[in-house]
């Protein structure tokens, strides 16, 4: 599961230079959305909580929150969205995973397609790289901020299942199932992770060069420009001496 926290930072800083909070509403109000088809009390739809909880950290208004779940209900009336996932291949053979909530398949398959297409990647087929990787609930802390064994003290009592020192951070792992448990947990004892969420966990990571590296930012990067791509995995590392001719060193 190394790995994830570089990649983290890397979408980190990306984000703190992007222009992107309209984009950003978009899809936060997609997964609210969509999660709440099964349900609309955050209280009981685990997905659900997740989603308005990651709006809140991100600042987005009670109404359209409140709007994107009676759309999901069917109070009010919507674009009604379908989950998709696609899998394939980049550059240097790091293994990409894109989740989609998408009104029109059609077009979502032709644009991840192209972008797979224009950097040097190819599109697969259902299963070809999903089992690269682990569903799991992560939280991230800075290593500069808390002690290792008051990190690990804290974590163990909040019910995690691992803990990894990652690139000057702590990632806390969990179950999926108890990621809200671990959540409140964590916030009992001051441990707040805006961005904590379920996400997929490479098992291992591929070094790039940096041509690769180049080239699969880029894909990843048009990937995350469609409103229709919600997440994209990787399982890629670059070796601090490339993020340096890349000039994406601290």
């Amino acid at each position: 599961m190394s790995g994830h926290s570089k990649w983290s930072t890397i979408k980190r800083k990306k984000g703190a230079n992007d222009a992107a909070r309209g984009k950003l509403f978009t899809k936060l109000i997609r997964e609210i959305t969509i999660a709440a088809k099964t349900g609309g009390d955050p209280e009981a739809n685990p997905r659900l909580r997740t989603a308005v909880d990651k709006a809140k950290a991100n600042s987005m208004p009670k109404d359209n929150i409140d709007r994107a779940i009676k759309k999901g209900t069917g109070e009010l009336d919507g674009a009604q969205y379908e989950e998709y996932t696609y899998e394939g291949y980049g550059p240097g053979g790091v293994a990409i995973l894109v989740h989609c909530l998408t009104d029109n398949k059609n077009r979502t398959t032709a644009e991840v397609r192209h972008s797979f297409s224009k950097y040097g990647g190819n599109l697969g087929e259902a299963g070809c790289v999903s089992y690269l990787f682990d569903r799991r609930g992560v939280f991230t802390f800075s290593a500069d901020e808390i002690s290792e064994e008051e990190i690990m003290e804290k974590a163990i009592d909040a019910g995690a299942e691992d803990i990894k020192d990652e690139e000057g951070d702590w990632v806390i792992y969990t179950d999926p199932a108890d990621f809200n448990t671990v959540k409140e947990n964590l916030e009992k004892t001051d441990l707040v992770d805006p961005d904590a969420e379920i996400t997929m966990v490479p098992q291992n990571t591929l070094k790039l060069d940096a041509k690769a590296a180049s080239s699969v930012l880029k894909l990843v990067d048009m990937l995350e420009e469609s409103d229709d791509v919600q997440n994209v995995y990787t399982n890629f590392d670059i070796p601090e001496d490339v993020l340096e001719q890349l000039g994406m060193n601290e």
